[in-house]
């Protein structure tokens, strides 16, 4: 593809006074005027057959294979043409995503030494999932200056935005240490457990129930079941990635928040030794992993969760919930991440939830509506203030009411506010798994 610069552009422009002057003086030699933009046409003409081919420049573009949310890396983008007879530099454009933002709108220069040459252009990551990066434009003038010679380019480049970690290690390493010394976790290894592992001495404090009758009498001496928490639990984490989750709270999606939350309870529940697995869905399931085990396998965990995508869809709990059931064998603890606003997809989830609990553990995290309550809140100045108000106050309550149904048929709900959502929920975990819950 060729075209003129922005130079040729100019300079025919130029000779559109004197071509007038000449129609004003010498009316009969209008046509002299159209000298100039001709000679420019022709020298068009002639740079653009002198211009190398397009057949001659060669390009690639390189990524990393990920990245992390809010993470800049570099787009290197390695240009090759001819040692000689080439253009000096070239111009390089990049097709943008959505999930990046590009500096100079993903344009550069490539100074090219013996026709080879690179350049590296920052890439901001500005969301989850996968950028692509599939076309891209390299052009060149040609000697004399009036045209472009452009070249489009395909490329198979991706970067997979994953979940930025550094939070987790972080704040994991605090919130399990805390607890680690409070006694919460000692708790959890050995003392009123499920699974046996030890007979030993029966000693002052220690439960009566706990005393193995049988083995007192062959040892004439009591002796008491000492028990250890059950470790291979599985936690099963769902999060809905329909429209309502999609929406922003505080310049974030609730999704993302959710998957930040979701990354550090898994984390924990790694170093604790239970098995984890996601599962995301909208308007029908979208993942469905299977169990991942130990702390290696964090990771893996993340990849996952870089898949979730924002969707504009409804959810239907029926068909995912009906659905994560069907895939699990043995009771679990489901951490459902949701948001509803109405009390048709309340009623929805309700009926989806009470299955559930007939046979699993379910904890529901939904994140405080802050906005409806500072609507109720604030003092009303005008009618339409407390006509705003008056509604708040319904959504509000309709949602308590939700809420109360879904305790009272015997699943736990945690409603945090957005920035301690990741907290209360490894708190909530914690404190399920303290009381043999699971």
């Amino acid at each position: 593809m060729s075209y003129p610069t922005r130079f040729a552009v100019m300079a025919a422009a130029a000779g559109a006074p004197v071509a007038l002057l000449i129609a004003v003086l010498a009316p009969d030699h209008w046509y002299a005027g159209l000298a100039w933009p001709a000679a420019i046409l022709i020298g068009a003409l002639i740079d653009a057959m002198l211009a190398l081919p397009a057949g001659r420049i060669s390009a690639g573009l390189s990524l990393p294979r990920t990245a992390s949310v809010g993470e800049t890396v570099d787009a290197v983008i390695s240009v090759e043409g001819p040692p000689r007879g080439g253009p000096g530099s070239v111009q390089i454009a990049i097709a943008t995503d959505p999930l990046v933002a590009l500096e100079d709108d993903g344009r550069a220069s490539v100074q090219l030494d013996q026709g080879n040459g690179a350049v590296a252009l920052p890439v901001a990551t500005v969301r989850r999932g996968t950028a692509h990066f599939a076309t891209f434009w390299v052009r060149w003038r040609g000697p004399l200056g009036l045209v472009w010679r452009q070249k489009r380019m395909a490329s198979e480049a991706a970067l997979k935005i994953l979940p930025d970690i550094r939070p987790v290690r972080e704040r994991g390493s605090q919130i399990f240490q805390r607890h680690a010394l409070q006694g919460l976790m000692t708790q959890l290894d050995r003392g009123d457990g499920t699974d046996f592992d030890a007979l030993v001495e029966f000693r002052s404090g220690m439960d009566r129930r706990a005393i193995d009758w049988k083995q007192s009498a062959r040892h004439l001496k009591l002796h008491a079941k000492e028990y250890r928490t059950e470790r291979n639990n599985q936690i099963v984490f769902a999060i809905d990635s329909g429209r309502q989750m999609s929406e922003p709270v505080a310049g974030m999606p609730r999704v993302d928040r959710a998957v930040a939350a979701m990354l550090l309870t898994g984390w924990v529940a790694l170093k604790l030794g239970d098995r984890v697995a996601l599962h995301s869905f909208d308007s029908r399931p979208r993942i469905a992993s299977g169990l991942i085990s130990g702390a290696s396998a964090f990771p893996e965990l993340q990849h996952l969760a870089a898949g979730i995508d924002y969707s504009g869809e409804e959810t239907n709990y029926t068909y995912a919930l009906t659905t994560l059931a069907a895939r699990l064998t043995r009771r679990s603890m489901i951490v459902m991440f949701t948001e509803f606003t109405d009390l048709t997809s309340a009623d929805f989830m309700i009926r989806a939830a009470a299955r559930l609990v007939e046979k699993h553990l379910l904890l529901i995290v939904v994140l405080r509506d802050e906005e409806l309550e500072s609507l109720v809140d604030h003092a009303p100045d005008t009618a339409d203030d407390i006509t705003r108000a008056v509604t708040a106050a319904g959504l509000l309550k309709d949602r308590l009411l939700a809420l109360t149904r879904l305790r009272h048929l015997g699943a736990h709900v945690i409603e945090s506010e957005y920035d301690r959502v990741a907290d209360r929920l490894v708190e909530g975990y914690v404190d399920l798994k303290r009381r043999n819950l699971l």
